[in-house]
């Protein structure tokens, strides 16, 4: 399972997301972290990598959900040709 944890304001300004990522806002987790598989791996990723997919991890991680995160977020991940598709939402 991967998600998309940017910030809104972040996702909001985006174009691409990696392919077959849901977004959940990392600001409501409590709403959300409870529908997470426990018995499969959860990879995530924020906007660089930092503090949003650390705070994620943590969170989820203490939930008992196998959560890691992508290191250096979505932008590291396209800067090294990484596949991205148009965020759901944008015109292609």
């Amino acid at each position: 399972m991967l998600l998309d944890v940017r910030r809104k304001a972040d996702l909001d300004l985006a174009t691409t997301q990696l392919p077959g990522a849901l977004w959940k806002d990392p600001e409501s987790i409590a709403d959300w972290c409870g529908e997470l598989p426990k018995d499969r791996e959860v990879v995530i990723y924020c906007m660089r990598g930092g503090s949003v997919s650390n705070s994620v991890v943590d969170k989820l991680q203490a939930q008992g959900v196998q959560a890691r995160y992508v290191e250096g977020g979505i932008e590291a991940w396209t800067q090294s040709g990484g596949a991205t598709v148009p965020k759901a939402g944008t015109p292609s």
